[in-house]
Parts: C-alpha cells; structure tokens; sequence
C-alpha cells in the first residue's frame, strides 16, 4: 500500500473544514423545542442503545418529594368510569358483549380508551367527551365534582361498560339513574342487533386491562433521585399468555388504584389550577394535532407524521398521553417530557405510568434500530431507571400485563458455542436461560421466518432417481407401467433415455414439453411443479458447472429445499451459475439482490454464464436477476399466482446479510411449499440496518446444508479484505496504487483531503470521475461525518443555493424509500409533485413531505451500512479519529471491499484501526431467530447436507 500523495495533491493550506460546527449535534431528530425536523433513521449507526445516553430528572419536572394526595383523591375526567355502584349491573351485562378493535389502522397509537380507569392525571383541561351524558361538549373540568374515595372498576369488555357517554362517579340521583337507563338501553340494543357495539364510540377503545382488586393507597413520591428498581427476578413468564391473549397492546391510560408519583390524580377541590393545556375542542384532523403540537411548544412540522402514528383521533390522544409523541420517529424522551410539562403543569412528572410506558416501548424501537429484535429484562430494567422511572420493574410488568412488551426464555450459549434451546422435555436439567423482551412485530416476524424455513426443508420431494436395479415387481403391473410410460414420453426422453412424468399431469406429458417458459406461471392447477428434473439432470448441469465450488452449490441445491451459500464478490458468480442451470432445466429460477447495483452485477454474471441463451422465444438470462423490493412489490420478476404466492421453483437471495427480519419474513411467506430457497452472502459484512441477523443465525443454528465457496477475490483490494475478513490488517503490493493510505492529523484535514481525492486525484491518476467515486465514512455527526463531508463535497462539485428544499438539480443523494434501503441519485430537478430524481436510470418522484423528513440526503458521503450492496469503480473511506468507537471488523470489511479499481484510506485513527479488525469483530444483537431454529431441529429430523 501507498503512503505517498497522488500527483497533483496539495497540503491542507488554508481550507477549513465544512459542517464541523455542525458536529456538535449529530443527531438530527426533530423534538419539541424548535428542533429541527427529523432525519431519516436509515442507517443504525447514529442509533443510541437503549440506556446509552442517561439523563437525569429534566430541568422543570417535579422534583423528588413532591406531596401527592391522599388515597382515592380523584377528579373526573373526560370519559371517566362510571362508579362501581352505579355501573357494576351495566358492566356485566356488557361482558356478553361484542368487544371493539383497535384503532382502524391497526397500529397501537397508545390513545387513552375512554373506559379506562379514571387515574387520569387531573390537569385542569381534559379534552371534552363529545358523548358526555348531557349531549353537549363539557367545557373544562369540574372542581366542584366530590371524588369517590376508591378505585372505579375497569370494565371487561364491551360497549357499554366503556361507553364515552356514561355519567360521571357520584352525581346527583337523577343524573345517575339516567346514566344507568342509558347502560341498560345500550346493552339491549347490542344484544338484539339494533346496533353494532361500536357505534356506541366515539374512540375506538382498546382492550382493557384487568382491574385491580381494590383501591391502593397513594403510594409516596420517591426520596432522593430515582431509584434503580427491584433485582430480584425479570418478569414472570407466565404472564406472556396473558398479555398475547389481550389483543392489540394497550398502554396504561391512568395511574392503578391512585398511582404513583407525581402524576397522580391532584386534589380536586382546592390548590391553584394546573398550567394551561390545549384547548378542549381540537379541531379535527391534522389541524387539531397541529393546535396540540403549538400548545406543548413542539414544532408543527411534526403534525402529518404524529397524526400518521396516532390515527384519526390523534388529537384527542396526545392531549390526555403526551409522552404519545415519542412514538413520532426522531422525538427524544427529553423533548417528550418538555411537551407534557407544557401541556400538564405540575401534574407531569417522571413517575407519571404513561411516560414510563412509553418509554418501554421507545427503548425497545430504538434497539430495534441498533439491531436486536429483543432485549434483556435486566437491560430494559437498567435503562429505564436511568431515564427516572421510580420503579422499572413495576413498569415492565405493566408493559407486560398490558400486552405491549411481550416475555421470551431463550438459552444462553454453551461453552462449546452452539446455544441449547429451552424445551421443557428434561425437568431433571436445569437450563439455563435468559429472559428477553421485545415487541410483537419484531417476535412475530422471528418465529415466522423460522415456520417459513422449516417448512420449506419439510415440504421439500427429493429428485426422481433413475429407475435402475430395483427389484421385480409383479409381472402384469410392470409391463403396464411401461406401457404407459412408453406412450407417454414418445420420442421425448431425458439427458439419459429416462422418461420423466410429472406428477398429477393426467395427459402423461414430458415436462419438457408441458413447462411454460421461466418467466411464465403455470396455466394449469394440476402440476404444481413445471419440471421435476431428475438426479441425472442435476449431475450433468453440476458437472458442466464453471467452478468446482458452483458445482457443489448446483448437487446441494438439487437435494434440499434450504441451502446456505457463503462467499465474496467473485463467488457471485456461483449463484448466477446455478440460476442459470435451474433455468435450463425448466425450473423459473431467479435471483434477487439487495440493491439495483447488485442486480445488474448479478445480470452480467448471468450473462456469462447462459452465452448461448439466444433461441428464438427464450427469455434474456439477464431478466432472471431482481431486486428483492422490486419481487415482493411485483414490478420485477414472475408476479404471483392465484394463491398469492410468488409463481417460481427456485429463489436465489444474495446479499443475504441485508435482509432484516420483516422483509424476510415477508419474502419467505411468499413462497410456496416445495419452493427451493438458496440465502448467499458475504459472512463478512455488516448486517443488516434494520433488526436481526438473520444469515448470521442460520449458519450459527446449522440448520440446512451449507457451501462455502472457494473462489477468492483477486488483486490488491481482494487480498487486503480477505486478509481483514480473518482478523488481520497487513500491507499489501499495489503497484498501481489500488490502494492508497493518506494520514490525516485531524478531522478537518480530513475534510480537506477527502474532497481533494474525490475531485481531483483520483479522476487524474485512474481515470475514475467525481460522480462514480464514493466517500464512506462511520457515521452521519461529527466533524468528518456524512454531513460534513457532503457539504464540502457539494460546494467543490456542485455549488448552489439549494433552492429544492436544500438540494440543487446536479446533486447526488441517498433515497431511502424505506427504513434500511438506500438508492442512489442524481437531483433531476423539481415541482409541484416533489424532488425529481434519476436512481440508475430510473425516475422516481419524492413527494415533497417525504424530502422534508429526511428521505432524501445528500449521497456524495454514505456510512458504510448505506453503501452495503453496493460497488464503485473508486471508494474513498474516511476514518477520523474521533470516531474509533464505531469501527469494527465488520464495518471496515463492508467498507473496504466497496471499491472494484481504487481504494484510498483518509486514516486520522491510527493504531485503533488494527484493533478493531483484530479485536472487535462485530457488534452484538440480541436476536432470538438461532435458539428457534434449533428447536426447530430438535423438533424434527436435523437436516442433512448434500453429498
């Protein structure tokens, strides 16, 4: 490797470094407060663990010590309960009742369900019940109201026990017996199906959660700064049935039995009236989101992305739950209190049960982000309290009993490396497990990623053998098979004269004949499978293989519906050859990337593989490569069949490492039975940006045949990675300055030189133009981040105002249509439908809302998770020296092994660099896909690999 500079390359000089006041605040999440609108979260390596920036009690909030009421003190709020004397007849008979769903858009928005218990905190302008017993909007809250000393029941189910137009607890005689004629008449109407239970609604109530046995005094606000919680024990897992069999999740509307800390209900006759809050009447929709955003001091930017998360009562719920708002993607917990305190005055504190909530659920997204599909229970524990939840054991077993967090036991790792998956089947052994947490749409796309696989490996039939040496069957039905099939397959026969029948084709056709070409379904229900190509077929297609390791991919691929492939760059070219021998039998086979730059290198390999593909009505080899966005979406690739799944035989996935967990869980559901499933990837590099490990977990659990390739990547770039890939960081000879090392003393000479290098060196040394030469560096903040280096990029090689919401046409820029997809662009240019781009020739229109969200960033500079999947002709990595504690094997694997021609070195982290790569291989996830593979295995047959 070089050291020297590349001809025409000057010192720093007086060039300043671009953005570096811009480090200082690397994280661009929009919040209360003025902050700026949030950035897109593409990219996990700006996520912050849960737990990894604790703050202490927010400036403003109520401090430890404040005085609370006494036990049962209450104040009616906006659909409150109706007393348990009042209401207990109307509740039972309610039980029997239909029981309404979630909100319409079937996201839990946390929106308070007006037949919750009444701990709302008392604040002084709960919203008004538009269903209130009177038939007019109350107008604010009524002091004069006595409180009824003790706790009012939670109603089980049904409308009319959380109806928003019962009466409120302990009013006058008349007003009661009027509300309960009104219970009475609603149970009635339900029950003969006059109406339907939720046209007694006006929110969309959530399942409720069990009452408590009875009312609990007030517990005391806690003395001297937050406490850690209990150690004992995590949750029970007994109560996971609990919380599954609740139905959607459902947050805690109120403190329990009088509630804890500040956020308990306030006396309701005396002291000064809480701090102002929204208006009761919020207008509707987005608008009334927007009046409750200005009325907590959050910007209004944020109004369409709450609104989205919330649902169409959005308004309703974020004035009674403020800390909703950390559900909005870039609001920090910091900038939700700031909210709640605006909007709840003196009844806003830390031990307020919704914000502690909310916060389990913010910890829980925000690991998801870092990777880990679940979390520890003594995780979870540590980072709520450091966040100020009084008691975050209390916290997680509401979390828990509502049905928001669910508990999962999962064994721990065995010296010998391979994890023991906890069955039950032994009592006499104990094993030792761990307790872990997570959400349910991260659980459930595990375990369905784990039924898809299994089933795959069991539905799969194994190839026809040759009917050779059996023994003698009865004479009369042996002379009639061959008559038959001597008919059937006149004049057509296989590679080795064995007729070949599909199952199920009553007209006795050859397959050859009856197999519609690759890219078409199969007209007929009949044959599930176009061609069944026998064993004999799939010997000579791996006999005429290009490599021997392609070879062992094709035979594993013909005797298993599962096949796990590793391998580099080259060994690409292995997957493509085995598409293309898939094909050739009449299999539609196709292969799917992670980006369109991965597509069109897989096309050529394609290409080459397949060069006499040209018959008069034969598909192009290339138009077997996809993207797995564009296979799922149906705008590339065979399309669905009439049961929904993708119409092909074999799917090849590369870059495997990249898929998360919901996007394989969907792609692996797609497939039918007997569908065969080849996952080929570089073990190497990054995993993927959004939650889980999947290819890392199925070569862990073992749990299908596995090919390792043993095609290398050859030249000075491919020797460097493969030598990083084992743990070693060694010089290597580049005679022609394939690889350059530029030290660097700071961040801003970092700067310097990179734009340097990009605009000026490497065109004039290799060629190689500005546009197709990429920058990598860790991370998006910091002063040689991806926002500073964009920036100076952007004023040396595209200067300009900005005037489409901060981009000008010429820019290159990242899209990201999806959490952990980035594409590639070119600005076009600009107008009333949003920001015109050119992504590899294709054009994509970026609504405007979505440029204003941070879809859409700069893409001169990439982190290196952005820049998996995808190659350049030059890369240029950049590594500061204040951000050592980012690099691991992994990243600078993934980010060295970018470049095809050129890679140049900006190394301002000195010997940190060679420790990572020797030291760090990864970063850990918490992922439960291994230890329900293995279960899998144990469950069944372990599979066997192929010879």
């Amino acid at each position: 490797m070089s050291t020297d500079r590349l001809a025409g390359e000057t010192p720093p000089g007086q060039e300043a470094a671009p953005g570096t006041a811009e480090a200082r605040t690397p994280d661009d999440a929009a919040g209360p407060g003025g902050a700026q609108a949030p950035e897109s979260a593409a990219a996990p390596e700006g996520a912050a663990a849960p737990g990894e920036e604790a703050t202490g009690r927010e400036e403003g909030a109520v401090t430890a010590g404040t005085e609370v009421p006494a036990a049962g003190t209450e104040v009616p709020a906006a659909g409150a309960e109706v007393a348990a004397s009042a209401s207990a007849s109307g509740a039972e008979a309610a039980a029997s009742g239909t029981e309404p769903g979630a909100e319409a858009s079937g996201e839990e928005t946390g929106t308070p369900s007006s037949g919750a218990e009444s701990g709302t905190p008392a604040s002084g302008a709960d919203t008004a019940n538009p269903g209130a017993a009177n038939g007019n909007p109350a107008s604010g809250p009524e002091p004069d109201a006595p409180s009824s000393g003790a706790e009012t029941a939670a109603p089980a189910s049904g409308p009319a026990a959380g109806s928003p137009g019962a009466a409120k607890a302990n009013q006058p005689s008349g007003s009661a017996k009027a509300t309960a004629d009104a219970l009475a008449a609603a149970v009635r109407a339900v029950e003969s199906g006059e109406r339907s239970a939720a046209s007694f609604f006006n929110d969309a109530p959530r399942p409720a959660r069990p009452a408590a046995p009875a009312a609990q005094p007030a517990k005391a606000a806690p003395q001297g700064g937050p406490q850690a919680g209990p150690t004992g024990p995590g949750p029970e897992v007994t109560r996971q049935r609990t919380a599954q069999e609740s139905g959607e999740p459902a947050r805690q509307d109120g403190p329990e039995g009088g509630a804890t800390g500040p956020a308990a209900a306030a006396p309701a006759a005396t002291g000064p009236a809480p701090a102002p809050r929204p208006a009761v009447r919020a207008l509707p929709g987005v608008d009334g989101v927007r009046q409750v955003l200005a009325a907590g001091g959050a910007p209004e930017t944020l109004a369409e992305q709450t609104a989205e998360v919330l649902g169409e009562r959005a308004a309703e719920a974020l004035s009674e739950d403020p800390w909703l708002l950390l559900g909005v993607p870039g609001v920090r917990p910091e900038q939700a209190d700031g909210f709640a305190r605006a909007l709840l005055g003196p009844a806003c504190g830390p031990g307020d049960e919704r914000r502690a909530q909310a916060l389990v659920g913010w910890l829980l997204e925000q690991a998801a982000l870092a990777g880990h599909s679940a979390l520890e229970a003594a995780a979870l524990r540590a980072a709520l309290a450091q966040r100020s939840v009084p008691d975050p054991d209390d916290a997680l077993q509401t979390a828990i009993a509502d049905g928001a967090v669910l508990v999962f036991q999962d064994a721990i790792d065995e010296p010998g490396g391979r994890a023991r998956p906890a069955t039950g089947d032994d009592e006499d052994e104990e094993q030792p497990v761990r307790v872990l947490l997570g959400l349910d749409r991260f659980a459930m796309a595990e375990e369905s990623v784990a039924d898809g696989l299994a089933r795959l490996l069991n539905t799969f039939e194994a190839v026809a053998e040759p009917a050779r040496d059996t023994a003698p069957a009865a004479a009369g039905e042996t002379e009639a098979e061959g008559e038959a099939a001597d008919e059937a397959t006149a004049g057509e026969t296989t590679a080795d004269g064995d007729a070949q029948v599909a199952e199920g084709d009553a007209a006795g056709e050859s397959p050859a004949t009856t197999a519609p070409t690759p890219d078409t379904p199969a007209d007929h229900d009949t044959a599930p499978h176009p061609a069944r190509p026998s064993a004999t077929e799939w010997e000579a297609a791996a006999a005429a293989a290009p490599s021997p390791s392609a070879a062992e991919l094709i035979r594993a691929a013909a005797h298993s519906g599962l096949v796990a492939h590793t391998g580099a760059e080259a060994a690409r070219a292995e997957p493509a050859a085995l598409i293309a021998a898939a094909r050739s039998l009449g299999l539609r086979a196709f292969g799917a990337t992670h980006t369109e730059n991965g597509r069109r290198r897989l096309a050529a390999h394609l290409t080459d593989s397949a060069p006499d593909a040209t018959a008069p009505g034969s598909p192009e080899p290339a138009t077997a490569a996809v993207t797995v966005s564009g296979l799922l979406s149906g705008r590339e690739g065979p399309g669905r069949d009439a049961d929904g799944a993708l119409a092909l035989d074999l799917l090849v996935v590369l870059d495997a490492p990249q898929l998360d967990l919901e996007t394989a869980a969907l792609l692996v559901e797609s497939l039918t039975d007997g569908t065969r499933l080849v996952l080929s990837g570089d073990p190497g590099v990054l995993w993927s940006a959004g939650p889980g490990r999947l290819f890392a977990d199925l070569l862990a659990a073992r749990f299908c045949p596995q090919v390792a390739s043993r095609t290398p990547d050859f030249g000075p770039i491919g020797e460097l990675v493969s030598g990083i890939g084992i743990g070693e960081l060694s010089q290597v000879e580049a005679p022609g300055k394939e690889v350059v090392i530029v030290p660097v003393r700071d961040a801003g000479e970092a700067v310097h030189r990179t734009v340097q290098l990009v605009a000026d060196s490497v065109p004039r040394a290799f060629g190689v133009p500005a546009e197709h030469t990429q920058v990598i560096t860790v991370g998006h903040g910091g002063a040689a981040g991806t926002r500073a280096l964009n920036a100076a990029l952007k004023e040396r090689l595209n200067p300009g105002p900005g005037r489409f919401g901060g981009f000008d046409p010429g820019d290159r820029v990242a899209y990201a249509p999806a959490p952990g997809r980035t594409v590639p662009g070119t600005v076009t240019g600009a107008d009333a439908a949003g920001l015109r781009l050119d992504c590899d020739g294709l054009a994509v229109v970026v609504p405007r809302e979505q440029v204003g969200t941070g879809a859409v960033r700069h893409g001169w500079a990439l982190t290196a998770h952005q820049a998996a999947g995808t190659r350049w002709p030059a890369a240029v990595v950049v590594l500061p020296g204040d951000a050592t504690g980012g690099l691991t094997r992994a990243w600078v694997y993934t980010a060295f092994s970018r470049g095809e021609r050129h890679l140049s070195v900006v190394q301002g982290a000195d010997q940190a660099l060679a420790r990572a790569v020797a030291e760090v291989p990864v970063k850990e996830r918490t992922t439960r896909l291994r230890s329900l593979l293995q279960q899998s295995v144990q469950s069944g047959e372990e599979p066997t690999a192929a010879d």
